[in-house]
């Protein structure tokens, strides 16, 4: 049966020292690509002449071709120069809110720190992006949850079930505000029947006690070990508290998470000088769009305003905390076609002058 599905198409396959290591883009078409249709270029963006077959060969050609053959919107992908070998960061989900759309998953982000994945927020579908982005769900280890709203935290529990079903034996400490012990307690008593039964009738090892709940309920250092130091600070998402941004300082590299804030003192602090800020935004221009198609408008216009930070403000932040990178992420709307990269980079360039990512589910830094 053909597919009634319609979608556009903007691929481009990105060639690395003469091989194809990836492709970027988002697949918006109303008939399935064909392969003439993709443009193939190399690192400075000059087309080049690969065969069908040669292409079909590489990671990235069976990767794309099995999504296409699915009918499925591609998750957009760039290949990046990689400075630490023994540091990934990838962005798993990059859209803001909790309706689901076509465009974005809810905020997900893994840094994985000699293979040892940290878990930022949990967004709705973590646990398949993170088979997409070849993250193996059994080696979770350390999960940290920036607040408590739905898009940030709906999949917490689901995400420690999935990998245990996937062959997890270890043990998983997660970090958040309360009542992330609550929390944790409620998702197993829900889902004890199950986990009863797969335990004698598949031979699964306990699940509750592999399970560490830590609560928040202050800034500093919340968790340290030999490869990196985390810190929490108490940023501005009204009415949720306390909801925190969280900072990681390898030996290497400072990356920042400000999960959802206004512009805010505490967070500028805390990114201070880091190498990586990843920071919510929203684009207040386009918000009519999002409001005249949406039920309860008034109320959700006002927390939208009141609880983010704009495509402009972000840049005033970036540049008071001293970063070198800003990625931007949580995009609000987060399903408005019309709204291009560089729509979302004008603004903060007005104000910060290094490097400005716009943030892609799947995107690898």
């Amino acid at each position: 049966m053909r597919s009634n599905y319609s979608y556009n198409v903007n691929i481009q396959i990105l060639i690395l020292k003469g091989q194809v290591v990836g492709f970027i883009g988002l697949l918006t078409a109303t008939k399935r690509p064909t392969y003439n249709e993709i443009k193939i270029v190399n690192e400075k963006g000059v087309p080049m002449k690969i065969t069908r077959r040669e292409f079909l060969k590489t990671s990235a050609g069976i990767a794309l071709t099995s999504l296409l053959a699915k009918e499925t919107l591609s998750q957009a992908k760039e290949v990046l120069p990689q400075k630490n070998k023994g540091l990934r960061l990838i962005l798993l989900g990059t859209g803001g809110g909790p309706r689901p759309n076509k465009m974005r998953s809810q905020s997900a982000y893994v840094l994985l720190i000699n293979d040892t994945p940290y878990i930022i927020d949990c967004g709705h579908g973590i646990s398949r992006q993170m088979v997409f982005a070849g993250v193996p769900l059994k080696d979770i280890r350390y999960i940290f949850i920036t607040h408590h709203h739905s898009d940030h935290n709906l999949d917490y529990g689901n995400l420690i079930y999935n990998a245990w079903v996937s062959g997890f034996k270890g043990r998983v400490d997660a970090y958040g505000p309360p009542p992330l012990e609550k929390m944790t307690n409620l998702f197993f008593e829900l889902n004890n029947y199950d986990i009863n039964i797969r335990i004698p009738d598949e031979g699964r090892p306990l699940l509750k006690p592999m399970v560490i709940p830590h609560e928040i309920y202050k800034p500093g250092v919340i968790m340290e070990n030999e490869d990196v130091k985390v810190t929490a600070a108490i940023v501005n998402h009204p009415p949720v508290f306390p909801s925190f941004a969280y900072r990681f300082d390898t030996k290497s590299v400072s990356i920042v998470f400000s999960g959802d804030t206004t512009p805010c003192r505490n967070l500028i602090e805390l990114a201070k000088g880091a190498d990586i800020l990843i920071h919510e935004v929203l684009h207040k221009p386009s918000l009519h769009r999002l409001i005249a198609r949406i039920p309860h408008a008034d109320r959700l216009l006002e927390h939208i305003v009141a609880s983010h930070t704009t495509h402009t403000d972000v840049g005033k932040v970036a540049k008071e905390a001293g970063v070198k990178t800003l990625v931007l992420t949580h995009f609000v709307p987060v399903d408005d076609p019309t709204l291009t990269d560089d729509m979302w980079v004008e603004g903060a360039r007005t104000h910060f002058d290094g490097k400005i990512i716009v943030g892609k589910d799947l995107m690898e830094i």
